[in-house]
């Protein structure tokens, strides 16, 4: 039997401070606010196991939200005791997630906004078939560091038309 294409559910974000992201993401990019900042503990409750199974026991608390994109993809931030900046926030090359993407057609808009927010951009903005099809993108950064891309297009556009 074939695989079925699953749906994407959510991405974890870890910040410095939750009630600042989550400040960022819902007046940048409107998302929606699901669950306000809350704390959880390292205990025997429900979702302190859960936590414990995940991170392990060297944990003492966090603080968590939940947020929801126009399309229904949930973003959960996590803000974590003795968080650290990393020293290369984009680390590309290494094993792992290193960007996810947020579609949005005003990306010369957008842009100006999150840096407006306290966000970089990271580069210029770029069109992936100039002259052809107006279909740009950007890597940006949250005021937190974690690296993002904006598209103008959806991704099955962006790609539709096969190799570069």
């Amino acid at each position: 039997m074939q695989p079925y294409p699953r749906s994407f559910s959510h991405i974890g974000l870890s910040v410095p401070d939750v009630e600042q992201a989550v400040k960022f993401y819902t007046e940048v990019f409107g998302w929606y606010t699901i669950m306000e900042p809350s704390p959880v503990y390292n205990d025997d409750t429900p979702v302190g196991q859960m936590c414990r199974d995940v991170f392990g026991n060297d944990w003492e608390s966090m603080k968590i939200a939940h947020l929801s994109t126009g399309d229904r993809i949930g973003v959960e931030l996590f803000e974590f005791g003795h968080n650290e900046q990393p020293e290369n926030n984009f680390e590309y090359w290494k094993t792992g997630i290193f960007h996810y993407c947020i579609q949005d057609p005003d990306i010369e808009g957008i842009v100006e906004k999150i840096k407006a927010h306290g966000g970089k951009q990271r580069m210029p903005i770029r069109e992936y078939y100039p002259g052809e099809k107006p279909y740009k993108m950007v890597y940006v950064e949250d005021p937190f560091g974690n690296v993002f891309e904006i598209y103008t297009h959806s991704y099955e556009l962006t790609y539709s038309k096969g190799a570069y």
